[in-house]
């Protein structure tokens, strides 16, 4: 009998996952591919979701036990896509893994991480702290298993890491490997990265600390995150009573990102909330230049409107700037609606930044078109490939997922064409 013909699902997000999982359930098998040491995506970096402000855990767990449990699903962590040539049914992918340096004796048990002296910035918290080289990225990773960062680590020289760990887990000497399959159907989910904030000078990012991007807040925010969920401002760990946040961020702007990023809008009106729970004198207020909210999120976007403590104003930030004697940020705003000029002064300012796929620097090897913005375009995309989730458009979670769930069928069918 000849062997099961596979599906290829590039990138294992939230919507990667689902499109593998979906896939083998009904008999197919999957290989995923994921550049990065865990699963889960930037989902993992999400303290809620809107608009029910439920944790991302329940639902990453539950699809990490259906990989666990499903004998036809494969993974590659650290590795990424080289080639892929060939059409629907008989498409020939080469994969690189860059090694791990921790093999499958790994228990987890956190002595790797002791006994490292190395120190590097924390990437899973957006550089809001610093972790190990040898590390894990939180309480609920998976694979639960150590990975030992190659540009940090000094190797062999040091191996304290080495003689720490009693279960041999730890191997400095792994290669770089090469896989190669042969796949029926591919399916695209590398997933977005948030727009960098380095480049929007007037918002004072990168030189005020007490500035921070919408992701840096879901990770203060976070209960695994750098300060247990506690809301403090970077510069010197005061509680945060009175916020600002900055809507499109780059977003809707011909200089940086000409479109809306769709979920900017409800992220901010979330955070609000997880300021408003945990500091109940606090005030929030919300610089915008329209509110989106489409669809079923309307109600929620009432919801925290009519919350006393939180003040929308329709109107562009000109200009961030720093009182360096208190750390606070001051902000000159053009209140639209008022036809006045706005200057306050807060104890941080969160920037709502905007989604850029992941495409726009990184390209999918084979004979892909995308826009000017880096977004993928179906139409260009051979019989047998699929896109998803935030390659195409920007979107959240929920539309991700049903994206996925329909790329999934489409799999299926390309898998069944060839028998």
């Amino acid at each position: 009998m000849a062997d099961k013909k596979k599906v290829l699902v590039i990138g294992g997000g939230f919507s990667g996952l689902t499109a593998a999982v979906e896939t083998a359930e009904a008999g197919t098998d999957v290989v995923i591919v994921e550049k990065s040491p865990f699963l889960g995506g930037r989902v993992t970096q999400l303290n809620k979701y809107f608009p029910k402000l439920c944790p991302p855990n329940c639902g990453l767990e539950m699809n990490f036990k259906r990989i666990k449990n499903n004998s036809d699903i494969t993974f590659y962590t650290l590795a990424e896509v080289e080639k892929i040539s060939g059409q629907e049914g008989n498409y020939n992918v080469e994969i690189k893994v860059k090694p791990r340096f921790v093999n499958d004796k790994c228990t987890g048990c956190n002595a790797c991480y002791e006994a490292c002296p190395v120190e590097m910035p924390n990437e899973f918290n957006f550089g809001l702290d610093k972790t190990k080289a040898a590390y894990i990225t939180h309480n609920q990773a998976f694979p639960f298993k150590y990975a030992i960062d190659a540009k940090h680590c000094k190797g062999t020289s040091c191996a304290k890491c080495v003689a720490a760990c009693k279960y041999n887990a730890v191997d400095l000497d792994m290669k770089p490997e090469t896989v190669n399959l042969n796949v029926a159907a591919v399916v695209i989910a590398t997933g977005w990265d948030p727009y960098d904030p380095a480049k929007l000078d007037i918002l004072g990012s990168g030189n005020i600390k007490n500035v921070v991007t919408n992701m840096q807040m879901e990770r203060l925010a976070s209960p695994n995150g750098p300060t247990s969920g506690k809301i403090l401002r970077p510069s010197d760990g005061k509680e945060v009573k009175n916020i600002a946040f900055v809507q499109c961020a780059g977003s809707r702007d011909e200089n940086h990102l000409p479109y809306c990023s769709y979920i900017c809008c409800m992220a901010s009106l979330k955070q609000a909330t997880y300021l408003r729970e945990q500091y109940p004198d606090s005030k929030v207020q919300i610089f915008y230049i329209d509110i989106r909210t489409p669809g079923r999120y309307e109600q929620f976007y009432w919801k925290v409107k009519e919350d006393p403590g939180v003040t929308l104003t329709k109107g562009k930030v000109a200009k961030i700037t720093e009182d360096a004697a208190t750390g606070d940020v001051e902000l000159v705003v053009e209140d639209v609606l008022a036809g006045r000029k706005i200057t306050e002064k807060y104890d941080m300012v969160v920037l709502a930044a905007g989604m850029v796929p992941s495409t726009k620097t990184s390209k999918i090897p084979g004979d892909i078109s995308y826009t000017s913005d880096g977004f993928v375009l179906p139409s260009s995309l051979k019989k047998g490939t699929y896109a998803v989730g935030t390659l195409k458009s920007p979107v959240d979670v929920a539309k991700s997922v049903q994206d996925a769930t329909g790329a999934a069928i489409k799999t299926i069918q390309s898998v069944r064409r060839q028998r």
